[in-house]
């Protein structure tokens, strides 16, 4: 069996649902596998660091 970890924003449900079938797809065709586990670790922009700042802080400077 092969694991899938995805980390990322939070999605909502018909989201999550495309991207475990989709991801499943690929992983049974290249790993020729039949189960495949698929985890998805919702991550909140304030907890996510990217090139030494607050993904929150980022997106903020975006929108102004």
């Amino acid at each position: 069996m092969s694991t899938v970890i995805i980390e990322g924003p939070k999605a909502d449900t018909e989201t999550k649902r495309e991207l475990v079938r989709r991801i499943t797809e690929v992983v049974r065709e290249v790993y020729k596998v039949h189960h495949v586990s698929v985890v998805i670790h919702e991550n909140e922009p304030e907890n996510v660091g990217v090139d030494g700042e607050l993904l929150s802080d980022v997106l903020a400077r975006r929108k102004k």
